[in-house]
């Protein structure tokens, strides 16, 4: 066909996980193409990880007057200026964006296409500028976006996402967030922070990711201690009415049937591919129940094909440094395809950046019931944790699974101060495969929030039945360690 340009690799979508895909493919091939729909920059610059922690910066710097009067201090709390607060977070989130930019158009001209691609057969994309592109190999990283229920559209123009709130020029008076997980969690507390009335709507009394029942309960009852947290509540109503939107509902733990009113409707309910935009069905890949090509997370290789799949699109772990190691692996064997590779995944590590800040490591609770794995369980509240308690941030649960056979770590949950810093470290010693009691022998310094880990890993030791009964306090300072 005429306007028909042929190469060895099509890459659609210039993401987190396209742009480490088309890097990769690169050292292989020059004969390639690097597709975008919409706009340049990440999620993760744009509406993701990067604004969301502008947000919360704030938020924490606020929270922590309130605590003056604990520490002896006198003062007041800070007046929010909503719009100065939203005027940094544009700024430094269009900062962020700029960078991206600037990578990609590093990149070959002839390389980039700004078009929306979809499949006409298992090797042809028919672009919205009238190309059409014959790939050898493709890679398909065209992420994903936000998702809410129908019902949810009653709220009209009052209806929001993430994607809206980082382009507020000012903060609102209210908002009601639906949704509890990471997204849910980090907006909804740094909104209440900085004096917007919140009330977070969750299903089954959850909290961010997490799925063992104690630290779940634990991180449900934290939260809402500080704000209006409805963690099963049943909505009677949503509707728009003058310029707010209304919500009718009942609370668990309540009999009444209440009203309230909101600026806005924040949904965080999650996120779909963006698969359903490329005309999917229009090749020979088998797909799953979502309608998402069935691919081997070792090699992100859509069964046997030509074609590989990567970041957010194929539903599997939405995080950013998840979807940049699955573009490498995908633009790595889109080139060397039909010498396909296999390569171990790394540590799965999840951190939701609320406070305390919750975090998932290795193998979750969940996981391991499931898979009727024999584990033990080994706990510390940090609520005498010495450190912790001079910072008054004495607040959170970790529990830690371990194989009573191998006395290998095999996972975490946790919600506590700083852990996003411990949750790093069992990351590091979980994908060594390190015993607990070799990671007991490394060095831990007095006074530090890691002796807390240090404590629960003395109580797992002792679970496994491979270690005494960890003394409850440092014999030094007579705090909990």
């Amino acid at each position: 066909m005429k306007n028909t340009r042929s190469v060895d690799v099509a890459i659609i979508g210039a993401g987190t996980s396209g742009m480490g895909a088309y890097r990769e493919a690169l050292k292989h091939t020059d004969n390639i193409v690097l597709i975008e729909g919409d706009q340049y920059g990440t999620t993760c610059a744009r509406v993701g990880c990067m604004p969301s922690k502008l947000l919360i910066a704030p938020a924490e710097a606020r929270h922590r007057a309130e605590k003056f009067d604990a520490f002896g201090l006198r003062g007041t709390l800070p007046e929010v200026d909503g719009k100065a607060v939203m005027q940094r977070v544009r700024d430094e989130r269009d900062r962020f964006v700029g960078f991206v930019k600037e990578s990609v158009e590093g990149f070959k001209p002839e390389h980039r296409i700004m078009a929306k691609a979809r499949f006409i057969d298992d090797h042809t994309l028919a672009l919205s500028n009238g190309e059409r592109i014959y790939a050898q190999r493709i890679v398909i990283a065209v992420g994903s976006r936000p998702s809410h229920p129908e019902f949810f559209s009653a709220a009209g123009d009052r209806l929001i996402t993430n994607d809206h709130v980082f382009y507020w020029d000012d903060l609102p008076e209210s908002v009601a967030v639906f949704g509890a997980g990471v997204i849910g969690l980090e907006l909804g507390q740094a909104l209440h922070r900085l004096g917007v009335k919140v009330h977070l709507f969750g299903r089954d009394n959850g909290a961010g990711p997490l799925t063992d029942p104690e630290v779940t309960r634990y991180a449900y009852n934290t939260f809402r201690e500080e704000f209006p947290f409805h963690g099963n509540a049943h909505i009677e109503r949503i509707s728009r009415e003058s310029n707010k939107v209304s919500i009718t509902y009942q609370d668990n733990s309540q009999s009444e049937v209440l009203t309230e009113t909101f600026n806005y409707l924040l949904a965080a309910t999650g996120r779909r591919s963006n698969i359903d935009q490329l005309n999917i069905h229009n090749t020979s890949l088998a797909l799953d129940e979502r309608g998402i090509p069935v691919f081997d997370r070792l090699s992100m290789q859509c069964g046997d094909s030509h074609i590989f799949i990567a970041g957010d699109v194929n539903g599997d772990i939405p995080l950013l440094h998840e979807a940049s190691d699955e573009g490498r692996l995908a633009g790595e064997n889109a080139a060397l395809y039909p010498n396909t590779l296999k390569r171990a995944r790394k540590t799965p590590l999840g951190i939701a950046f609320s406070d305390p800040q919750v975090a998932m490591v290795g193998k979750s609770y969940r996981e391991l019931s499931q898979a009727g794995d024999n584990f033990a369980i080994g706990s510390i509240s940090f609520e005498d944790q010495g450190r912790s308690r001079v910072m008054l941030v004495n607040k959170g649960l970790m529990r830690l699974y371990g194989n009573p056979e191998t006395g290998v770590l095999l996972g975490a949950e946790m919600i506590g101060p700083e852990h996003e810093h411990l949750a790093h470290l069992l990351a590091w010693c979980i994908q060594m495969r390190m015993t607990v009691a070799d990671i007991l022998q490394m060095p831990f310094y007095h006074p530090v929030i890691e002796e807390g880990l240090r404590s629960g890993l003395r109580d797992l030791l002792q679970k496994m039945g491979m270690g005494p009964q960890p003394p409850l306090r440092c014999i030094d300072c007579g705090v909990g360690a």
